[in-house]
């Protein structure tokens, strides 16, 4: 008969959370859980195979927070900006789930026009978004996503990494002046194609 669960998969991933909000992804250790649950580490082991399905369960669970922030953003009046801005704001408020889900290498470097929808779950609908928003053409709004994307990822791993502590007021108005940049690029494209 195999060992009663002394923690449920749920309490171990928000440990693990929490462990990498102090410690980062590397310090995700089955003794470093261990002791943050409490316990030894064999408790970990009765509900995962290994480390390795805890830390993947763990990026699962900060990429569901990072979702809520996104949804925050999309429920914005303007809701690319929202989304922007909360992008920032997590980076801020998380700054090692952040970097957990944004800042660190993966196995395959993606091309610019691949990196959206590999990096975030939410790149089609917040492309949707922008198109309705602002009348864009497929295209049209890809390529101002990726621009936007591009400088809020700078500001957001300036926030992350504690370079800089923007404002709300100063990425809002930073956001506005790249977006209104863009749009006006855009729309004498647009005149100068008619």
């Amino acid at each position: 008969m195999p060992p009663k669960q002394k923690f449920s998969r749920d309490e171990i991933i928000a440990a693990a959370l929490n462990l990498v909000r102090r410690e980062g992804i590397r310090g995700t250790t089955a003794r470093g859980l261990g002791a943050e649950l409490g316990t030894s580490s064999r408790p970990i082991f009765t509900a995962f195979r290994n480390m390795e399905e805890v830390q993947a369960e763990t990026i699962t669970a900060a990429r569901a927070l990072y979702n809520s922030y996104v949804e925050k953003g999309l429920a914005e009046e303007l809701a690319f900006k929202g989304v922007g801005t909360q992008y920032i704001r997590f980076a801020r408020e998380e700054p090692q789930l952040f970097e957990l889900l944004f800042m660190k290498a993966g196995e395959t470097a993606f091309t610019l026009n691949d990196i959206l929808p590999a990096i975030d779950d939410n790149s089609e609908r917040i492309l949707v978004s922008l198109r309705e928003a602002y009348e864009l053409s497929q295209q049209q709004a890809y390529n101002l996503y990726q621009n936007i994307w591009i400088f809020s990822h700078g500001i957001a791993c300036l926030c992350a990494t504690g370079v800089s502590r923007l404002t709300d007021g100063e990425v809002d108005a930073r956001l506005t002046e790249v977006f209104t940049g863009l749009m006006i690029k855009i729309k004498s494209e647009e005149t100068k194609n008619d």
